[in-house]
């Protein structure tokens, strides 16, 4: 059996979806010289099939909804990802703010307010592990449901 290419390979991990240089380097180093990946890999570049930023901005539209800033800028940089090109790809993406996300990802997972401390920790806790801030987990379990979030119109009590 013929085996793939150097070129072949990093081909196929592409078409399934970007990777960064750095995820790139380490599946094809089993496969090849560190000089001959950064050769492939910088004329892929220059081609526009591998392209950190389009990587990076990519893994933020599909992630986004889920996570907090931190979360997000630490998924990019373990996966190789320079700092520079994060905060890039995090300014340029439409994303709803930070808080509006929070709320959106606790009222998705907990039902109701938390009722004792314990289960506000919980709750925080949930919060913190998907990359959201201290400030944006107090604010949302600290306030109160605003009246558009309850699905009734401001000044309508539920009955």
């Amino acid at each position: 059996m013929i085996k793939p290419s150097l070129r072949e390979r990093a081909l196929r991990h592409l078409a399934r979806r970007d990777h960064s240089q750095a995820e790139l380097t380490r599946k094809l180093a089993p496969h090849g010289t560190p000089e001959e990946i950064a050769a492939l890999l910088e004329h892929m570049g220059e081609l526009s099939l591998q392209s950190d930023a389009r990587m990076a901005a990519s893994w933020i539209r599909a992630h986004a909804e889920r996570f907090g800033h931190t979360r997000l800028k630490n998924e990019l940089a373990r996966r190789g990802v320079a700092r520079e090109i994060i905060e890039e790809a995090l300014a340029g993406e439409e994303v709803m703010n930070e808080l509006a996300r929070a709320r959106a990802v606790w009222r998705a997972k907990f039902p109701a307010a938390p009722a004792d401390a314990r289960e506000w920790a919980r709750h925080a806790r949930f919060l913190s592990t998907r990359g959201f801030d201290a400030a944006t987990i107090h604010a949302v379990l600290r306030n109160e449901p605003e009246p558009e979030d309850t699905g009734l119109e401001p000044g309508v009590e539920a009955r």
